[in-house]
């Protein structure tokens, strides 16, 4: 399913210009992936890790940016299953920054959907435009089963890969809107609400929105 990279030092494109390596980080959204990836099918959350920074896409209610950026590998509420070397970027950390804002533009929380706009259709699309390169198909597989598939999940599974729930505050000191953002996962209907609670909300820094770019 894919060739796991151990990362190195960066490479150049020979004309002293850094390439920097884009990986994608995959996640197990659910324990059913061990006894079904024999099929060819499983049920996975992905992030594209660059620049020392992994950033994926989740959930909420509102039509604002739903793309967020993590520490490589450490995804809440996911059990990492391995990393893949898609290719490399010339974008240096500025440009490339520049550009995950940009794309946020076209990644809203609201817009989230497990079939036609999940977080993996997200990292292909990134992926893409650094490198020209899709990602393995056995990442998104389930999904491009389309609808069908959809009908058949448990509605536990067929929520979004990262929710989050965010509260409008207002307007902040500066005149500009407030929100806050509290993450959780897909969970196990059979633990209670606090246990559920203890274990997925998120305390503050682990995970980042992606603001959009002003205008």
């Amino acid at each position: 399913m894919g060739t796991v990279f151990c990362s190195g030092g960066s490479p150049s494109n020979g004309e002293g210009v850094t390439l920097t390596p884009v990986l994608l980080n995959v996640y197990d959204l659910t324990p059913l992936n061990n006894y079904v990836q024999w099929l060819g099918i499983g049920i996975f959350h992905s992030g594209i890790e660059v620049h020392g920074s992994e950033y994926g896409f989740g959930a909420h209610d509102f039509p604002t940016s739903g793309v967020f950026e993590v520490e490589p590998k450490t995804c809440p509420g996911f059990l990492y299953r391995c990393s893949i070397l898609l290719g490399h970027t010339s974008m240096p950390l500025a440009e490339f920054r520049t550009f995950i804002e940009s794309i946020a533009t076209e990644y809203h929380g609201d817009t989230y959907h497990l079939i036609s706009k999940n977080c993996n259709h997200f990292t292909d699309d990134v992926s893409k435009q650094l490198t020209g390169k899709p990602v393995p198909q056995w990442v998104n597989r389930l999904a491009g089963l389309g609808a069908f598939c959809n009908c058949l999940l448990p509605e536990s599974l067929r929520l979004p890969a990262v929710k989050q729930i965010t509260e409008y505050q207002g307007l902040s000191e500066d005149g500009s809107e407030s929100f806050s953002v509290v993450t959780t996962a897909t969970h196990d209907p059979l633990e209670s609400d606090d246990a559920d609670q203890d274990r997925h909300l998120l305390s503050g820094g682990e995970l980042t929105i992606v603001k959009e770019p002003s205008r």
